[in-house]
Parts: structure tokens; C-alpha cells; sequence
């Protein structure tokens, strides 16, 4: 089983690649690349996708590669390979982001991405915060309410469906945190730099079989 991480020259890959390459040799699930190969996506049978920045930059950094999206959206819609969007890399899987202007994402999970809402608080929210778990899902066994996350981000995902948020966190309202829909799973903080709780993540999505 090979899980990939998508290169696409939006956001520092190392701290997620240590992290994924950790959680494979604990679970025995198999080498963890990174790649921007149209081919070896195709043939993987986990994808990946960080993303850090803009929005509409790192999208359009992903589809100005057209054979890697595609391969990306065949592997997810058509062979229902398990899927984790991570910051941006979540964000896209919206419906339309928000941020400069009106951009497209995957579609994948109905909703947009929307300037965080916090007259009374700093943003980005950047930093440690706790989540709270809104429903369970395999990627988070053994993940509880209260346990910390690390987040960088000034816009985040508003839901057109909350049956799709697995947790949010308290940031001048419910921030969400987490979604998930059939193979598909995001994260809008980083579960490489959050300690125990996001390790735990990483090896349940490296274990998960939809």
C-alpha cells in the first residue's frame, strides 16, 4: 500500500512527510511519497493534499497542473481512494473559496471558505486549541474533546451541511475543524504538528478503509 503527498510547490512538505512516514512503519502501512507524478497518484492507494497560503494561489498552483488534478479526482471520485486535505489542502475541498475572490474547489464537501469571524480576537487563529468532537468518525478513534490541535488560518469552512463537520474549535464561534464525506476527510489544523492527538489521526487515516 503506498500513500502519496501531493507536491505542488504550496506549503513546507517535510514535517508532514516525517510525520506520515512515521505513523506507516507504527501501522505497517507502506512506503509514504511525495510526489507531483500524475502517474504514481493514479496508481496510489492513499492520497494526501497540505496545502498552506491563498486559497486561490493554492489552488491554482494544483489545477495549473492539469494531468495531477485529474489524477487526483479520478483516484478519489472514480477508485474511492481514502482522501485527507490538510489546511488549504482541506479548504478545497469546498464548493468556493472566499479569499480575494471567488475561486472553485473540489466541490466535494458543499460549503464555503470564509473569513473567520472574531471581532474580538486575533486573527489568524494561530496556535493551540482544543477540540471538540461534533461526531465520531474512524479517523479520530482514541481523538476526545479537549485534546489540543495546532492551527495557522484566517478563513475557514462554513458547512452547508453539519452532518459533514466531525469537530470544531471555539474561536469567537464554532470554527470548523474537521469534515468528512464517504473516502474523504480534512483537517484545517495541522495534524503533523499536534502532538499525540494528530499522530493518532495520521495512523487511523493510514489504517482507514471506507
Amino acid at each position: 500500500m503506498t500513500t502519496v503527498l501531493i507536491d505542488y510547490d504550496s506549503g513546507n512538505l517535510h514535517s508532514a512527510q516525517k510525520a506520515f512516514e512515521r505513523m506507516a512503519v507504527e501501522v505497517d502501512a507502506g512506503p509514504v511519497v511525495v510526489t507531483s507524478d500524475a502517474d504514481v497518484v493514479a496508481k496510489a492507494d492513499r492520497i494526501v493534499l497540505p496545502g498552506d497560503g491563498a486559497f486561490p494561489h493554492c489552488r491554482d498552483a494544483l489545477f495549473s497542473r492539469s494531468a495531477l488534478a485529474e489524477a487526483i479526482i479520478d483516484s478519489v471520485e472514480r477508485r474511492g481512494v481514502p482522501f485527507f486535505g490538510i489546511c488549504v489542502g482541506m479548504q478545497m475541498l469546498a464548493t468556493t473559496g472566499h479569499e480575494y475572490e471567488p475561486t472553485p474547489g473540489f466541490g466535494w464537501i458543499a460549503g464555503d471558505i470564509l473569513p473567520i469571524a472574531a471581532p474580538n480576537l486575533k486573527v489568524p487563529h494561530m496556535g493551540w486549541n482544543d477540540l471538540v468532537i461534533d461526531r465520531p468518525h474512524p479517523v479520530l478513534d482514541g481523538v476526545k474533546t479537549g485534546d489540543h490541535a495546532y492551527f495557522v488560518h484566517s478563513f475557514a469552512l462554513q458547512a452547508t451541511d453539519p452532518a459533514d463537520v466531525l469537530a470544531h474549535a471555539a474561536y469567537g464561534g464554532a470554527v470548523t475543524a474537521m469534515v468528512a464525506r464517504d473516502n474523504i476527510v480534512g483537517a484545517q489544523f495541522h495534524p503533523e504538528k499536534s502532538q499525540s492527538a494528530g499522530l493518532r489521526m495520521i495512523g487511523n487515516f493510514l489504517r482507514w478503509a471506507p
